[in-house]
């Protein structure tokens, strides 16, 4: 059985907007003012450090690096976004989902191994480890870091569509993950490709997994990225 649910397909945010966004969209989903909703969009270059990030340890961004550094409430370590990623934010409500926050990252998981299937990749998970990774030798094309409140999630997965993925071990220990190996969509098909080409198969991927119809509300303008005040009132509370 499906529930109805909005997906806003935005373009390159900037992270802080993007954040402000998810936590106005995850006030309005924990009141019931609006059914849940899914965000795809990219970053410009940011490096965001969660909850457990060793900043001495895992951050050695050179100086002059055009690059926004920022503190996040999510869960995990530090990790890189840039143009060339497909970003992920569901905002769900677990109530409906099972109340298992670690079912919830498996999901996601899932929903990224059913993601790039469609390209003859083979996601698998690691024991121990969140993101999706492919095998011998073990790399990693995925990262998750999910935060949630009143069962309500915000923050998600970033799929490595094609970027550069220096940044990752050049900048930062990505993951906390000493000798980490990074790739992308890109260079494990040896061919360019784009983050839209990628989306459709994110989208169905999500559906599926979460058992939501996805009612895309229309782009034009930044939809979504309006003045809420509503929104920000029932944050707040």
């Amino acid at each position: 059985m499906t529930r109805g649910a909005y997906l806003m397909q935005l373009g390159t945010v900037p992270y802080r907007e993007a954040w402000d966004l998810q936590r106005s969209l995850a006030g309005a989903v924990s009141q019931g003012a609006i059914p849940e909703t899914v965000v795809l969009l990219e970053h410009p270059p940011v490096v965001t450090l969660g909850r457990r990030t060793d900043e001495g340890a895992e951050l050695h961004v050179p100086e002059g690096a055009e690059v926004e550094i920022v503190e996040t409430d999510r869960g995990g370590k530090s990790t890189f976004h840039g143009p060339g990623q497909l970003v992920c934010y569901p905002i769900l409500d677990l109530k409906l989902h099972g109340r298992d926050v670690k079912r919830y990252v498996r999901d996601l998981e899932e929903a990224l191994i059913r993601t790039v299937a469609p390209f003859g990749l083979e996601g698998e998970r690691l024991e121990g480890l969140t993101g999706l990774w492919l095998t011998r030798p073990p790399r990693k094309i995925a990262s998750i870091g999910v935060h949630v409140s009143r069962w309500v999630t915000t923050h998600g997965y970033a799929l490595n569509v094609d970027l550069d993925p220096a940044p990752f071990t050049d900048w930062i220990t990505a993951c906390g993950l000493e000798d980490a190996m990074f790739t992308t969509i890109a260079r494990e098909l040896g061919r360019p490709v784009t983050v839209a080409e990628v989306r459709p198969h994110a989208v169905a991927a999500l559906a599926e997994v979460f058992a939501l119809e996805l009612e895309e509300l229309p782009a034009d303008a930044g939809v979504g990225l309006w003045a809420q005040p509503v929104h920000t009132q029932l944050t707040a509370r």
